[in-house]
């Protein structure tokens, strides 16, 4: 998966947002939440980063490839060194589990007007 297409799938998911922080990461937010890091430069991507269930955390980190996020591992968040690490199908799948976990924990209020434009 390339740079255009990771954005083209994130942005479709219901209220899917995107946001430069910390000057060279995007953000992929849902409700103002984010649910997946990438870095912004340089165009290839180096690093993908989400959060996952605690069972997917344990048995992904066991992984080549995959490691514990610096930042937010205490949370389930992996972060995928290399991007070959997962299939394209499995890659979405876990990126659907991580928007899906983010969606879930936001006010009922904005998960419904998320629902409604989506």
């Amino acid at each position: 998966m390339n740079k255009d297409e990771l954005r083209n799938f994130c942005l479709s998911l219901p209220g899917a947002t995107e946001q430069v922080q910390w000057g060279a990461d995007l953000l992929y937010k849902v409700g103002g939440k984010m649910f997946l890091v990438t870095n912004l430069e340089p165009a290839e991507i180096t690093s993908v980063s989400f959060k996952c269930t605690p069972e997917e955390f344990a048995e992904l980190i066991e992984r080549p490839g995959i490691e514990p996020n610096k930042y937010l591992a205490r949370a389930h968040w992996i972060s995928i060194c290399e991007i070959t690490a997962l299939k394209r199908k499995e890659l979405e799948e876990l990126i659907r589990t991580s928007y899906r976990m983010v969606f879930d924990k936001l006010p009922k209020k904005v998960r419904v007007e998320i629902g409604s434009s989506g």
